[in-house]
């Protein structure tokens, strides 16, 4: 019986997308729309072929303006899968003994975790609210997207707001810097008319979802910082600025949502392997960021999980070491961790011998510029247009 029901949840199980069962599945033709459309652009929407368009007539009698764009994580798939699963006729759940049941149990999750780590993990973008905002003379529709991690139950989603122009803006840049993949993505048109109808607003939403998905689906432009800092760089700035007049407890918040952002985009891991690059410096000021807010708010256990965090990043190799090739902020970070690690007892042995290895090394560890000089100083700019500036700051270092 256990087997049976592994087989059938196996065969229930959605694989890169695609939902194979052993039976035909009667769904709604409009409950997965293949394509959404945006204002009067005549395209096709082709997965499989790397294009990614809008169709303005066919999607308008098969889509719901207002419909949902699906589940937001794999997490309710399953539920949905297992719970079919019991009640097929090919099994009998009822008057199992404890002890069938409890191996039956082990084997499902044993079952899920192995298929689990088959299915690559992505990000799911969802509008979630979009809003008229009146500017002068002026109005704008602001976009309201969620940015989950699929493939597991999202506690902590990212967000971000953004308007047609800025999605315009991206799409220009990408088509500079990635011709080639951009080549066949056709992007809507504005509108004369009819900018601020619910339909026209309901489409537009469908269709960005669809238009980040396909963008972060080519791993080319995923990768991209041009891509990658639409999401998380103004919220970086937002919270550099409010420290700069010192509200501290007001910049966490736009901080943390960077944070978070970055983690889902694979930043950290960018990050790790080029620390000077755009992306491993807007990382590690994220990091010191939130360190310095924490200890301007005395919250130190905050503050020292950050800095550790920051540090195992940047913490030089023994032939690093040897050689002097180190970060610069290498030294006010390691003085900084040892001195919130003391304050609440913890363990600060590790990071003491390196500060020891390299002041012995012959650096001078006792005229370091702080975390916070560094932060206020630092010009979070974007990528595009900014690299020989980045390169010759990194050099003076």
């Amino acid at each position: 019986m256990a087997s049976k029901l592994l087989d059938r949840l196996r065969r229930t199980l959605f694989k890169e997308g695609e939902v194979v069962a052993s039976e035909p599945i009667d769904v709604p033709e409009d409950s997965f729309p293949e394509s959404s459309e945006l204002d009067d652009t005549e395209c096709l929407s082709e997965r499989l072929g790397g294009t990614l368009c809008f169709d303005g007539e066919s999607a308008m009698e098969s889509e719901d303006p207002g419909e949902a764009s699906g589940p937001d994580s794999d997490s309710d798939f399953l539920g949905e899968s297992v719970e079919d699963g019991f009640s097929s006729t090919d099994t009998s759940p009822v008057d199992l003994s404890p002890g069938v049941s409890s191996l039956l149990t082990c084997q499902l999750q044993e079952s899920w975790r192995s298929l689990s780590c088959t299915v690559p993990e992505k990000l799911v973008f969802e509008v979630t609210d979009a809003s008229v905002v009146p500017e002068s003379s002026s109005k704008y529709v602001l976009y309201t997207i969620h940015v989950i991690q699929s493939g597991m139950f999202d506690k902590t989603p990212a967000v971000i707001t953004r308007r047609y122009t800025d999605f315009e803006r991206l799409h220009s840049r990408l088509r500079r810097r990635h011709g080639d993949h951009m080549e066949r993505v056709c992007f809507p048109r504005k509108r004369l008319r009819k900018n601020f109808v619910a339909e026209t607003i309901a489409k537009r939403s469908r269709a960005f979802e669809q238009y980040l998905t396909h963008m972060h689906s080519l791993a080319e432009l995923r990768r991209s910082p041009t891509f990658l800092e639409f999401f998380y760089l103004g919220d970086l700035q937002a919270g550099q600025m409010l420290m700069r007049v010192g509200r501290y407890q007001e910049a966490l918040g736009p901080l943390l949502n960077g944070l978070r952002l970055q983690e889902k985009l694979g930043c950290e891991q960018q990050g790790k392997q080029q620390p000077h690059h755009q992306q491993g410096t807007h990382w590690l000021f994220t990091l010191l960021a939130l360190v310095t807010c924490f200890q301007e708010l005395e919250q130190l256990g905050e503050a020292q999980e950050h800095c550790d965090r920051a540090l195992r990043d940047v913490a030089p190799s023994p032939e690093a070491l040897q050689q002097h090739l180190f970060h610069p902020l290498l030294i006010p970070l390691l003085q900084t961790n040892v001195r919130l690690s003391w304050k609440i007892s913890k363990d600060k042995r590790r990071w003491e011998v390196l500060l020891q290895e390299i002041q012995d090394s012959g650096a001078d560890v006792g005229n370091q510029p702080s975390l916070k000089e560094y932060l206020m100083k630092e010009n979070l700019v974007e990528s595009e247009g900014n690299t020989k500036a980045k390169v010759k700051r990194d050099d003076t270092t």
